[in-house]
């Protein structure tokens, strides 16, 4: 049985090998996070998401003061219940801080991937933390509504004028990072949905102006609410199936299992896994039966590459076998898939 490893960090340095310790056993470790091709896990820049994530958080913190004084006195839920769900995402965008900066810790002897599924959970937990604000200011509009109360619509719309700027420029800022990255995207998300929220309120403030109509408020409420579990929902549904160790949604299997199987000498294949170590990379372990015996480094490396270029997976675990004889490690039954 012979083994190859390919593990990818970007360290700004030259991919390097070390030299075998059996003749059995290959470890290639070269360090490079970057993926071809425009793929969806990148090792983004961790100084220019910090800068946007501080200057983010120190906007919103500031207008989620000023908006619910100024909701308080107009009597506006809307804008009460808007600067919740701005509280909301302040909190998420520190846990999306955080778990951004975990994930550049280095590997160690008990976390031997280091953190980097803690953006993972990060992306989980806002997700949650969204739904509950849905809850909260889901219940607060529906007591409104039984009980209407006069509002303020001029200062609902200055005020929410305001938080379109703040939320927008928010957003702008995570723009390119929500590409590439589930922990970024949850934060442009959350900001991007903001800046419509609070226009959303800005209409309903007119509206109150003109027409005295004040279950508007209320009723934009209401609108908030299902605004935020529609942008909600798919970063829940992604961050869970990372949570269970499921494909990620940018790396076709079965197309990686193809591509494996037609490789030359390999007569079938056997537990292939493919997960997300964390919002931006992934992971590959599969065994090749090669009759043929050990192809080679140059072989391997070819295959390591070119899963990378082509279908963003940087961190790859490639076991050879002979296939004379059973392999325990199969899942439930699982037979070795022919070429």
């Amino acid at each position: 049985m012979t083994s190859a490893h390919d593990h990818d960090h970007d360290h700004d340095h030259a991919s390097h090998a070390h030299a075998p310790a059996k003749a059995v056993d290959k470890h290639d470790h070269g360090h490079d996070h970057g993926h071809g091709h425009g793929h969806h896990h990148h090792q983004l820049d961790p100084n220019g998401n910090g800068r946007a994530f501080a200057l983010a958080i120190g906007l919103n913190t500031v207008f989620v003061g000023i908006e619910f004084f100024y909701g308080f006195l107009a009597n506006s839920t809307a804008l009460m219940a808007d600067a919740g769900h701005n509280l909301s995402d302040v909190l998420g965008l520190m846990l999306a801080w955080g778990a951004a900066m975990l994930t550049r810790r280095a590997p160690n002897g008990r976390y031997t991937y280091g953190l980097r599924s803690s953006s993972i959970l990060a992306a989980l937990l806002n997700a949650l933390l969204l739904m509950l604000a849905c809850g909260a200011i889901g219940w607060e509009a529906v007591h409104r509504f039984a009980n209407p109360a006069p509002v303020q619509g001029m200062t609902m719309s200055v005020v929410a004028g305001i938080g379109v700027l703040v939320n927008g420029f928010s957003a702008w800022l995570f723009m390119a990072g929500s590409k590439d990255d589930l922990n970024i995207r949850g934060a442009y998300q959350h900001m991007a949905a903001d800046a419509a929220i609070s226009l959303g309120v800005v209409v309903s403030g007119v509206a109150i102006i003109f027409t005295g109509w004040t279950w508007l408020d209320p009723a934009v409420s209401i609108v908030i609410v299902l605004l935020i579990l529609v942008t909600t929902w798919g970063l829940l549904r992604e961050s869970l199936d990372l949570v269970l160790a499921a494909v990620p949604a940018n790396v076709d299997a079965g197309a990686v299992g193809d591509y494996l199987l037609a490789q030359p000498g390999v007569a079938g294949m056997h537990d292939l896994h493919i997960w997300a170590m964390s919002t931006t990379e992934t992971a590959l372990t599969a065994h090749l039966v090669m009759p043929a015996g050990y192809p080679g480094d140059a072989a391997l490396d070819a295959i390591v590459a070119a899963l990378k270029a082509d279908y963003a997976i940087a961190h790859c675990t490639l076991q050879v076998e002979l296939g004379t004889s059973e392999h325990s490690c199969v899942l439930h039954g699982e037979a070795p898939k022919p070429a």
